[in-house]
């Protein structure tokens, strides 16, 4: 098995797989994930690729934002700074779910420092004005966090991410263990980002090759929502949709290679397309 070397760059702590150069991609992962989530998923790529996965702010090792309430932007501009101190310049950027608004958002803001998007199970955000107090349904995340500590958090959600978990007991064990090394403060930022989130928006912003991809099963980030996001980045870039089927939320931990044949075949295809009609 391909092995993630633990590295550091200033404030960000992240995991790497050396290639010769001739593709990097940059691995962002979701809310109550982190770097080492995408170890399934390594094996099943070209040796060849450069991968890159980082914490984000406030996981793992990484340093939380400085921003009580930060938006995707603040997360946009931490990648910025990461990509340039580890000298990538325009690699392709994979984000799943919350990952997807960091990535969605840094690809508006920087768009000569990527090359494409791949939006798994994107998380579209909520929309909210951080001059309000924040919604119930992200408070609900926080409350049930400190309420039931980190590790019965992550029993109680872990199920909710795989399809049929019951039939894939080592899955959902890997994503519980995950999840149970989530940094609370790191975590209530994450929430009240995804709370101001705005990937729609941000979709009409970007001149990259943006494809979609979610499992047909997943229930927190489904596929009318996801089809959303594709309908409004078909507008203004190419972008395909791609549906796993029997796939749920963790879509690249319980099918890992055909989230892989996916990523490759974003890679393939054409780079040179800008606007559609």
């Amino acid at each position: 098995m391909s092995t993630l070397n633990r590295q550091n760059s200033g404030p960000i702590e992240y995991y790497e797989r050396q290639g010769q150069g001739d593709c990097e991609v940059v691995l962002l992962h979701g809310i109550g994930s982190n770097a080492l989530s995408f170890e399934p998923l390594i094996d099943e790529l070209p040796k060849s690729w450069r991968l890159i996965a980082w914490n984000a702010p406030g996981y793992g090792n990484s340093e939380p934002l400085k921003n009580d309430w930060p938006v995707a932007k603040d997360y946009a501009y931490a990648l910025k700074n990461f990509l340039q101190n580890i000298q990538l310049k325009s690699p392709i950027i994979v984000g799943h779910s919350l990952g997807a608004l960091i990535a969605t958002s840094y690809a508006a803001s920087y768009p000569e420092h990527v090359s494409k998007l791949l939006l798994a199970s994107p998380a579209l955000g909520y929309s909210q004005s951080r001059n309000e107090a924040l919604l119930p349904k992200a408070q609900e995340r926080i409350d049930e966090l400190e309420s039931l500590g980190v590790n019965d958090f992550a029993k109680a959600r872990s199920t909710r991410l795989v399809a049929n978990p019951d039939k894939h007991p080592k899955i959902v064990s890997k994503i519980t263990t995950e999840m149970m090394r989530i940094n609370v403060s790191g975590y209530i930022q994450a929430v009240k980002m995804l709370s101001s989130g705005e990937l729609l928006k941000d979709a009409l912003k970007l001149d990259c090759q943006a494809d979609v991809i979610v499992g047909a099963e997943d229930v927190i980030t489904t596929p009318e929502s996801s089809l959303k996001a594709h309908e409004t980045l078909k507008s203004v870039v190419l972008s395909n949709f791609t549906e796993l089927k029997g796939v749920g939320h963790a879509i690249y931990q319980q099918d890992p290679k055909n989230f892989a044949k996916s990523l490759i075949e974003t890679a393939k295809s054409d780079t040179l397309l800008t606007s559609i009609g």
